[in-house]
């Protein structure tokens, strides 16, 4: 039997709400020589029932994961793909029809592209928040290799369920891990450890359902504190490699978490950068607070760890300015 051009990856568990419609928006895909490995997480509700008529179509296979949780059903259905290329999906998300194959185009056109990322629209979105409504702007804004490596540590850059990626890259960095924070966002900075190539969609292809009980506002996995310990181990291995002291740029709530942080992994903060003159000269956990003038290179590495939203940019404006580079010098982790 040959190979589909695409297989796609869909782990789910309890999904009989809303898995019919993610399954006809597959159906409804433009490219039609796909393959769905459709991992059951040991459901309780009708969705076993769905996913059986479902597999009256040959490109359905179903596996059954018997609640082995959800870095085992990536895993096991990653094995079971016969396409190498593989694009995610979860049970309660919508494709757009056109979404495999314009992310297949692009894979295509550039051998050197490790993952294709989907723009992305929330829905329903009558009740979305600011915050939501941010990260959507923000990550959709992030189209090519340069700008997502230079946001890689601020939040997961990509929508897992709208992501294609080659499965020999994923493979070759280790797959799926268990690590006690997000399984996708810990496998994306592996990858760009190991110097894959990322790139998005202008348009949006995959529409995110916001809902209560979705993982990333339920699952301790997903919270700040695990993100930023997530961070911290890559850069551990990367950026802050050999290193004891570091500089962070913001004495606010964020900067603060970030310090205990450091110190309970041995990481010294020896200076504080804030632009607000009220806090210049105070001594936060044995650094003193100095205004930005006083950072230039040569200063040791730089986190910026302010948690205003919109102030990135004039961050890097004045890192640019003051001599500093990005990736080498700062990353901004916020």
């Amino acid at each position: 039997m040959s190979s589909p051009a695409v297989s796609i990856l869909m782990p789910v568990r309890n999904e009989e709400r809303f898995l019919p419609a993610a399954l006809v928006s597959l159906k409804a895909q433009t490219v039609t020589d796909w393959e769905l490995l459709a991992v059951d997480d040991g459901s309780t509700d009708g969705t076993a029932a769905i996913l059986a008529a479902a597999a009256a179509d040959p490109r359905v296979q179903v596996v059954q994961n018997r609640g082995k949780g959800l870095v085992a059903a990536l895993n096991k259905g990653l094995a079971l793909c016969r396409a190498p290329l593989v694009a995610r999906m979860d049970g309660d998300d919508i494709c757009h029809p056109q979404r495999l194959a314009k992310q297949l185009a692009l894979m295509t056109a550039d051998g050197g592209l490790g993952l294709v990322a989907a723009s992305f629209c929330h829905f329903p979105r009558q009740q979305l928040k600011i915050g939501m409504l941010a990260y959507e702007e923000w990550q959709n804004s992030l189209l090519s290799h340069e700008q997502i490596m230079a946001d890689i540590f601020v939040e997961s850059p990509f929508v897992h369920p709208g992501v294609m990626f080659r499965k020999d890259v994923v493979t070759g960095v280790g797959g799926y891990r268990d690590m006690g924070w997000a399984e996708d966002y810990d496998l994306w900075l592996r990858m760009a450890a190991a110097g894959v190539k990322f790139a998005r969609t202008a348009e949006p292809l995959v529409y995110w359902r916001d809902r209560p009980e979705r993982a990333t506002r339920t699952m301790a996995e997903y919270s700040g504190e695990a993100f930023r310990r997530c961070k911290l181990h890559h850069l551990a291995s990367g950026f802050l490699q050999g290193v004891t002291e570091v500089t962070l740029a913001g004495a606010g709530k964020e900067g603060r978490a970030w310090q205990r942080l450091l110190a309970a992994e041995g990481l010294k903060v020896v200076r504080w950068v804030d632009v607000d003159p009220k806090k210049h000269g105070k001594v936060l956990h044995g650094a003193t607070v100095v205004p930005p003038g006083e950072i230039g290179p040569g200063n040791g590495k730089l986190l910026v760890t302010v948690g205003t939203r919109g102030a990135r940019a004039g961050i890097r404006e004045w890192a640019r300015q003051a001599g500093l580079v990005e990736l080498e010098d700062f990353v901004a982790v916020t």
